[in-house]
């Protein structure tokens, strides 16, 4: 805990580390009021279970494109393009207002779509960013922290989300988070980064674009830690899809999620601050394996319909889900050289969160049709299998990346 505590407090006492979890904090905290409210929000326009969840697949359908969006952020600073990311979705919530009836919920989709399209991008800058501003050897705590930043708001926000959405409706909600992107932008303005130019690139777009996939397939220890983050997430969006059926075993109205919502962000929030410890006695691969391991659990309980169970379970995969996601991003961190970042770390994401999209579009239609109980026992054997391969992959020695110059981004 000592050592926690010293790790938190020189990352903290970073000014652009500060700043940086400061921007996380505020976008966050919008971010997670309107991704729950969204799903309530069509629940109650049409009281389908399968409309509500396609708003989640409306958000993660633009990973599809992350490696092109990766190579289109390397071709930029990263300074402006996060602030540029931020501006253009508080720019557009505000349309939502003309969401009133099931007839136009197509804006509500679109404006969901272009929002997670500019979250990847966001998010392949962010990490990018983060590079310049923190140490190599202390990457993993940095990732840990951010983590509790972002999940932290579980706590607050969709608890804060369903209560403005009862009162006011979605429209309110959807205004909040604008101001929270504009709030982050003035923040993310202020971070004391100095970068270069990027270089003029030699290549087409659609070899730089190969680039980032090579260099993320071929490197011997991301690439299993990356495909077992992709196989949990796809159970993880899966899961996710049956959030309401769950929610309707226990006799709750539909804005119960965000208590569970609530539960899960505590859990995110313990591991955030434990994540670098753990994963320097652990090392990332049995790191996101326990992870992963604990997330099987979770889903597989949720099928017994008790309130103590769900909070339970949402503990456990608040505590579990992370694991991976910090370990695979630190090691694609540290193992990338700066001219690659951006793309790598898209086309990671890419790989780790399209399955998401493809388990919550797939949840979507099956959670109509099949008994969600069933689904949730085979979701949590499927991960503690994928949990256990990861545990067996042969370790590899770790290998200097020879290059790994950042040389577009200084503190």
């Amino acid at each position: 805990m000592t050592t926690s505590r010293w790790t938190v407090t020189r990352v903290l006492r970073d000014r652009a580390a500060g700043l940086y979890l400061a921007g996380v904090v505020v976008s966050g905290f919008g971010t997670s009021a309107l991704w729950l409210v969204s799903g309530v929000w069509v629940k109650e326009l049409t009281g389908s279970d399968g409309l509500a969840a396609l708003c989640l697949v409306a958000m993660w359908l633009p990973t599809l494109a992350g490696p092109l969006l990766g190579t289109l952020a390397d071709r930029t600073r990263r300074k402006p393009l996060l602030i540029g990311a931020n501006l253009l979705p508080a720019a557009l919530l505000p349309t939502l207002f003309a969401v009133d009836s099931p007839a136009r919920l197509w804006l509500l989709y679109t404006v969901l779509f272009v929002y997670g399209a500019t979250g990847v991008v966001h998010d392949a800058a962010e990490s990018a960013l983060a590079t310049a501003a923190v140490a190599p050897s202390l990457l993993g705590d940095f990732n840990g922290l951010r983590m509790t930043a972002n999940e932290g708001m579980k706590l607050v926000a969709p608890l804060a989300g369903a209560g403005l959405f009862t009162v006011y409706g979605g429209p309110a909600v959807a205004l909040l988070d604008a101001l929270t992107f504009v709030l982050a932008t003035g923040v993310y303005a202020l971070v004391p980064v100095r970068e270069e130019k990027p270089r003029r690139p030699t290549t087409d777009w659609r070899a730089r674009t190969v680039e980032g996939t090579r260099h993320l397939w071929a490197h011997p220890r991301l690439r299993p830690l990356v495909l077992a983050a992709g196989a949990t997430m796809f159970c993880a969006g899966l899961s996710g899809s049956l959030l309401y059926a769950v929610i309707d075993s226990l006799g709750r109205p539909p804005s119960y999620a965000g208590v569970l919502y609530a539960v899960q962000g505590a859990g995110s929030v313990a591991v955030g601050l434990a994540g670098g410890p753990l994963m320097r006695r652990l090392g990332e691969r049995r790191f996101a394996a326990a992870g992963i391991a604990l997330t099987g659990l979770a889903v597989a309980v949720r099928a017994v319909p008790a309130d103590p169970v769900a909070l339970a379970s949402g503990a456990m995969s608040g505590v579990g889900l992370p694991c991976v996601l910090i370990a695979a991003l630190t090691l694609v961190q540290r193992e990338t050289p700066d001219a690659l970042l951006d793309r790598t770390t898209a086309t990671a994401n890419t790989l780790m969160f399209t399955p998401n999209v493809l388990g919550l579009a797939l949840g979507a239609a099956v959670v109509e049709v099949t008994d969600h109980r069933l689904v949730l026992a085979v979701l949590g054997v499927t991960l503690l299998t994928t949990a256990g391969c990861l545990a067996r992959t042969r370790r590899t020695p770790k290998e200097p990346v020879s290059g790994h110059l950042r040389t577009s981004a200084t503190t």
